[in-house]
């Protein structure tokens, strides 16, 4: 084997088809483009994403599914956050003020303190929602909670 003999395996490579070249060729005419219609032209490039005017998948998609608008959306706070805070700042009484003012939530936010974090010092929090969990530290102890 030298350089001058070596070619491809064969049936590895396939010649370009030859359109355009006249009737006999079986690609003549239209040049195997069909009759008419952008894609007949030069210069023709589909857009990403067209379905030949049929309604494309990404315009289609956002039209299912179900928004309920009276969903209450909650701000998260755990009580190791709050733990950060009281310690923090000598606190006893954790509000929707000292949240806002230490820049956790802000005025328009429904707070709903969650059960992450243990608390060792007795706090009175207020809050919209609590869950069970974080209730049963806040109260064990020594706290209170109050839902606004």
């Amino acid at each position: 084997m030298e350089l001058n003999n070596l070619k491809p395996a064969k049936g590895s490579t396939h010649h370009d088809k030859r359109v355009g070249r006249g009737a006999g060729s079986g690609n003549g005419n239209t040049a195997g483009r069909g009759h008419k219609g952008a894609q007949s032209r030069s210069g023709y490039s589909r857009k990403l994403g067209f379905e030949g005017g049929q309604m494309p998948l990404q315009r289609r998609l956002p039209k299912f599914g179900f928004t309920n608008l009276k969903r209450v959306e909650f701000k998260a706070i755990n009580l190791s956050t709050l733990e950060e805070l009281a310690a923090k700042n000598s606190l006893t009484e954790i509000s929707l003020e000292t949240l806002v003012s230490a820049g956790f939530v802000s005025t328009k936010d429904k707070v709903k303190i969650l059960g992450n974090g243990e608390i060792s010092k007795a706090l009175t929090v207020k809050a919209h929602a609590f869950s069970k969990t974080a209730e049963a530290a806040i109260v064990a102890a020594g706290g209170s909670v109050e839902k606004l």
